[in-house]
Order: structure tokens, then sequence, then C-alpha cells
């Protein structure tokens, strides 16, 4: 039986409650994420405000695993 797959999620909001996020600065945001391995899964504009959220998710590791196991 195979193992069945973990992940890793990652979840940031841009943007100020003034300004929005540039599209360049969450284009080069986004591209280093995708180097990372992550995938972008989800998108959403906070209400009310400029700001803007985006949630990722990669395979969890067992690199990852044991970094996080560390005190």
């Amino acid at each position: 039986m195979s193992e069945t797959i973990q992940w890793e999620y990652r979840v940031k909001s841009f943007g100020t409650f003034f300004q929005g996020v540039r599209d360049d600065d969450l284009e080069a945001e986004l591209n280093q994420w995708g180097e990372e391995g992550w995938e972008v899964t989800g998108f959403r504009m906070i209400e009310n405000t400029n700001r803007s959220q985006v949630i990722a998710k990669r395979p969890l590791t067992r690199d990852v695993r044991r970094q996080r196991s560390m005190p």
C-alpha cells in the first residue's frame, strides 16, 4: 500500500490597508515560492482592504519534519 502524501501549507497576506500589492512584487514572490516547490492553491481578497491573501502547499518532506521536531 502506498504512503499517503502529507502537505505543508503557507499563508501570506500582501498589500497594506491603504495600498494594494504591485503586480511585479507579487509575481516575484510567487516565482520564488515556485522555485522552493510551493504550489498556489488559493487566493482571496481581504474584504474592505487593499490586501490579498495567498495560500500554497507542497509535499511535506522528511527533512522538514525533522527540522520541525528539533527544539
